[in-house]
């Protein structure tokens, strides 16, 4: 298709990006695909950017001085054209501007530039958000990879020896998702134990949020010692979500979050929303790396 692009690393690690939300569509290191297929039947997604919003919004709208803009949950980068800026055999840099269709939504100038690179059994992204206009830039960025599970063995089941593991202990709880994606103040408990999370597709009625995590790491290990690692740059809360039939796990990270029930204020007064300085950029990052099995 032409909207896509193939990057290549030396070893044979092969990813295939959509200009469509500039979306990694397909990671394969030898041979094997580790990025979820995007079937319809489950989720016709593999791995999109949120921007410039994460989560919800109450009411389906966000306000801006009085004025309130139309914003589908998760924002709209994922279903926009980007363009390419550079590209070479391992990399591409694509970029998406304010334009006519993103002002109806979002009366602010910006500028999303995300670069990714292929390398050794690696998937590195390095995000720029530029704010072009005159008044502060309200933001959140958020990230959401899907991976098959089983992705090596095993079973998707509760003690099918899949798990996630957390870089540093997190705490248990999490915030109750109530309708239409906003958070509540209640939290539920889940299983961790220490840093790892024995994986059980019953887990997952709704997200597992992580507000404020310790951690910048997360791996996705299988029963036979293989991983899938995602390291964050500046992205302070964690997720890890499926659908209780479906035949991925998605391990997600955000600078914002879903806004809380009842919520009707400023986009600006948002929870956790980030502001830009006229001129300024802010940066983040994300790697994929896949771990072998134990020897």
């Amino acid at each position: 298709m032409s909207d896509r692009i193939t990057l290549k690393a030396g070893d044979g690690t092969v990813a295939v990006i959509s200009s469509s939300g500039a979306e990694p569509v397909s990671w394969q290191v030898g041979g094997r695909e580790y990025l979820w297929n995007g079937d319809p039947a489950h989720w016709n997604r593999h791995a999109p950017w949120l921007f410039p919003v994460v989560g919800a919004s109450s009411g389906g709208v966000v306000r801006v001085d009085g004025t309130a803009y139309p914003m589908a949950q998760h924002g709209f980068a994922r279903d926009l054209p980007f363009a390419i800026v550079s590209q070479s055999d391992d990399t591409v840099t694509l970029r998406l501007t304010e334009s006519e269709a993103t002002r109806a939504r979002y009366p602010y100038p910006f500028q999303l530039d995300i670069t990714t690179r292929v390398g050794p059994a690696h998937l590195d992204f390095e995000i720029w958000i530029e704010n072009t206009g005159e008044t502060a830039l309200p933001y959140a960025l958020g990230f959401h990879p899907a991976f098959p599970w089983p992705f090596a063995g095993g079973e998707r089941k509760a003690g099918g020896g899949y798990a996630v593991e957390f870089e540093h202990p997190e705490r248990a709880m999490a915030p109750e998702v109530g309708d239409g994606g906003l958070l509540l103040r209640q939290e539920r408990p889940f299983p961790l134990e220490g840093r790892i999370l024995p994986l059980d597709p019953d887990l997952f009625a709704e997200a597992i949020v992580l507000r404020d995590a310790a951690s910048a790491r997360m791996r996705f290990t299988a029963p036979d010692g293989s991983a899938i690692r995602m390291n964050v740059s500046d992205f302070p809360h964690l997720a890890i979500w499926t659908k209780p039939t479906a035949p991925f796990l998605s391990l997600e990270c955000w600078t914002g979050y879903a806004d809380w029930a009842g919520f009707d204020g400023d986009l600006t007064d948002r929870d956790s929303q980030r502001l830009i300085a006229p001129g300024q950029r802010a940066r983040h990052g994300v790697s994929l790396t896949l771990e072998g099995p134990r020897s």
